[in-house]
C-alpha cells in the first residue's frame, strides 16, 4: 500500500513520492540521502515542499537538482527560488528555455477563454491553480540542458525522453530501475482545462501542437513502464500501453 506523508506526499512508486496541490503534481525521487525534484508546481508549493522533505527525513540540503518536464508556469513555480536559495541546477530541454524565461508567452492551439464556458467542471480546478499563485510565477533562466540521449547523473538515474507537442521542448523522465515513467503533461489523467479524468493529452488551450503530442505517445508507450506519473491527475498503475491507448482514442480536444 502507498504510504502517505505530511503535505499530501504519497509514495507512488519505489522511492518516488507525489506532492499534489491545486491539481498539480510534483515528484520527489529519493536515492539514498539525495532527492531529485521533478517539476516544481506553483508558488504555493514552497512551504509544502519543505514539509514534504521533512516528512521523508530529508532537508533542503539533500535536494540534488530540479528536472523540469516542461516550462509551463504551473510546473516552474518555485524553480527559480530553489536554484537561488539551494544553489541547485535546474534541468530542462533547450526548446523550453525561452518559455522558462517568459512564463506567460506559451504557444497554444485554441483560444483559452471559451474553455470554462464549454467545460464548467474545470472552473474549480482553474480557480485552485490561480489561488496557488499562477499569476505570479517568476521567470527562470540559466538552465542546464538535457542531454540528447542517455541517463542523467541525478538521483534515480532518469532517462530523458523527448516528447514534444504540449510544449516544443517537453520531455518525460523514465526510471527503468523503478519501472516508472514521469510523463509530465505529455499524458495526464486529469485535464485542467476540461475537468475530464482519464488518460489523455492536454486540451489545445495549453498545448502547442496536439498532432505532435499524439505522436509523442509512441515514445511513452515504448518504455513499457508499469506506472505512469502525470503532471495532473492520479497516478496510473495499469501500464503505459493501456494509458496511451486510451489517450489516442480520446484524441485532441
Amino acid at each position: 500500500m502507498p504510504r502517505t506523508h505530511a503535505a499530501a506526499t504519497t509514495e507512488v512508486a519505489d522511492g518516488v513520492f507525489r506532492l499534489a496541490h491545486a491539481y498539480v503534481n510534483v515528484y520527489l525521487v529519493v536515492d539514498g540521502r539525495e532527492v531529485l525534484v521533478v517539476d516544481t508546481g506553483l508558488p504555493a508549493f514552497w512551504p509544502l515542499l519543505g514539509q514534504a522533505l521533512r516528512s521523508l527525513g530529508r532537508t533542503p540540503a539533500d535536494v540534488a537538482a530540479v528536472a523540469l518536464t516542461h516550462a509551463h508556469f504551473d510546473h516552474t513555480g518555485v524553480a527559480a527560488r530553489l536554484r537561488r536559495e539551494l544553489g541547485v541546477a535546474v534541468w530542462a530541454h533547450p526548446e523550453d528555455f525561452f518559455l522558462a524565461a517568459h512564463p506567460y508567452r506559451y504557444a497554444h492551439e485554441n483560444p483559452r477563454a471559451l474553455y470554462p464556458l464549454r467545460h464548467p467542471r474545470a472552473l474549480p480546478i482553474l480557480a485552485a491553480i490561480a489561488g496557488a499563485g499562477a499569476l505570479r510565477v517568476p521567470a527562470i533562466d540559466d538552465l542546464r540542458a538535457y542531454p540528447t540521449s542517455g541517463e542523467l547523473p541525478l538521483p534515480g538515474a532518469p532517462r530523458v525522453l523527448f516528447t514534444p507537442g504540449h510544449t516544443y521542448g517537453h520531455c518525460a523522465l523514465h526510471l527503468p530501475g523503478r519501472d516508472t515513467l514521469i510523463s509530465g503533461d505529455a499524458l495526464v489523467t486529469l485535464d485542467p482545462y476540461t475537468g475530464l479524468p482519464g488518460p489523455q493529452i492536454v486540451a489545445g488551450a495549453a498545448t502547442a501542437d496536439s498532432g505532435q503530442a499524439l505522436a509523442s505517445l509512441d515514445v511513452l508507450a515504448a518504455t513499457g513502464a508499469a506506472t505512469v506519473l502525470p503532471g495532473h491527475g492520479e497516478p496510473w498503475h495499469d501500464g503505459v500501453e493501456a494509458a496511451v491507448d486510451r489517450a489516442r482514442a480520446r484524441g485532441a480536444h
